[in-house]
């Protein structure tokens, strides 16, 4: 699976810095199918590589994480980190997604 398409690379060019904002829009959304483990990413940097946003597993907090680690990742039986293909078509403001409403 692509994590990073076309399209998204140019949705996360089109939104840019989103720091100001109090509930900024998840433009990708990446799991773990092996584990609880999951990036909401809201920035992307092209040059480096890396995302920022909020990530939900052992703990919760926002920050950055990189397109190259998570690619890398396999969990049991091959699995590879998977893309939520709804957030697709539009992206979410933060305090919309239900499974994180308890940890906002």
């Amino acid at each position: 699976m692509k994590l990073l398409t076309a399209a998204l690379e140019r949705r996360f060019a089109q939104i840019g810095s989103q720091e100001t904002k109090s509930h900024p829009l998840v433009i990708a959304k990446y799991f773990t199918p092996w584990s609880h483990w999951t990036w909401y990413a809201t920035e992307y940097d092209p040059e480096t590589r890396i995302f920022y946003g909020f990530v939900t597993g052992h703990f919760t907090e926002w920050g950055s994480f990189s397109l190259d680690e998570l690619e890398s990742l396999q969990g049991p039986l091959g699995l590879r980190i998977e893309r939520d293909f709804s957030y697709d078509d539009e992206a979410k403001p933060i305090n919309e997604i239900s499974a994180l409403r308890e940890v906002l």
